[in-house]
């Protein structure tokens, strides 16, 4: 990923709560436009990779090589002394991003400038958890980062930034979770620059809600459309199917144009060019790039040679079409 550009010399005294590696990148664009960190919140490590060992996340392990202060606490609402911790700093602002805690009205209040939100998406459209992905999902053209004063509401407080960026036809969740990363950093240290702002309070009439990915929706419903299933496979990248038992990852895929009265979720064609499946409404989406039960990410050349069970004929299931 590229290294954020933040080239100011603006010094405030910051409290940051952030967990993913997109809450990552914008901690370190802070810390390299010279802002005093004066503490981190993350959260508590998680048990991770084939060996489910505990793992740090993306912003314990930034901190950590900057030698900053870090709490892990399980709960705000319950941990007094992480609460204490905050009140004790006397913060220009908190930063949060991509925390996954709900902050106590006491901690809201703490630092003199409030706490700041960076959102991946041009609020009020597509506030909670999984705005990237729905996003694309919804086949949005568009999407971008607000930068937002919190409130008590889910991503309800008013907006102080905004920056758009496009949605390409062939982005993933994972290359525009990268792109708006960026995005949001650099957003971040210019709206820090320029605090106090009025923000713009959101218009609720325009509000939607990016509820958390599940995973039993990434399982494709072959009875939709091809266009429908072809963006749910880039927003939740990887997507799956069902096929004699197993569940096969699907990386990639795109709508093709053929003969199809077959019904949805049957093989249609299986050779170098992808696996071509019949969808909802005569469509026919084309499988690229897929994944088999402990195997490696493949093209679908190359996949197939390892996986002879999809044939012309077989029928790819979901829980949802049974």
């Amino acid at each position: 990923m590229p290294e954020p550009i933040c080239e100011y010399v603006a010094m405030m005294k910051l409290i940051f709560a952030g967990t993913p590696l997109f809450a990552s990148v914008a901690l370190d664009a802070l810390l390299s436009a010279g802002h005093e960190i004066s503490l981190v919140l993350t959260q508590p490590d998680r048990h991770a990779g084939r060996g489910m060992k505990l793992a740090p996340s993306p912003v314990k392990r930034l901190a950590e090589r900057h030698g900053l202060p870090t709490l892990q606490p399980l709960s705000l609402k319950r941990d007094y002394e992480a609460r204490a911790a905050i009140s004790a700093v006397g913060a220009d602002v908190m930063i949060v991003v991509a925390y996954g805690l709900i902050l106590p009205p006491d901690v809201l209040a703490a630092p003199r400038l409030g706490c700041l939100n960076i959102h991946a998406s041009l609020l009020p459209r597509w506030r909670g958890a999984a705005p990237i992905q729905r996003a694309i999902e919804a086949g949005d053209i568009k999407t971008g980062i607000s930068i937002m004063q919190m409130e008590a509401g889910l991503d309800t407080g008013p907006v102080l930034a905004r920056a758009c960026a496009d949605i390409l036809p062939d982005d993933t969740a994972s290359v525009l979770h990268d792109r708006l990363a960026l995005l949001g950093a650099n957003l971040l240290c210019d709206t820090l620059l320029r605090l106090p702002l009025s923000g713009e309070v959101q218009n609720e009439a325009e509000a939607t809600y990016a509820a958390r990915i599940e995973r039993e929706e990434t399982l494709l419903d072959w009875r939709l459309d091809a266009e429908l299933l072809a963006r749910r496979v880039r927003a939740f990248n990887p997507a799956r199917t069902l096929l004699l038992g197993d569940t096969f990852k699907i990386w990639a895929a795109y709508p093709v144009i053929m003969p199809n009265a077959a019904p949805p979720g049957v093989v249609l064609a299986a050779d170098d060019r992808g696996i071509a499946v019949s969808c909802g409404r005569g469509d026919v989406l084309m499988l690229t790039e897929l994944q088999k039960p402990g195997g490696r990410r493949l093209f679908a050349a190359e996949f197939l040679r390892g996986a002879p069970e999809f044939q012309t004929g077989q029928f790819l299931r979901s829980f949802v079409s049974g």
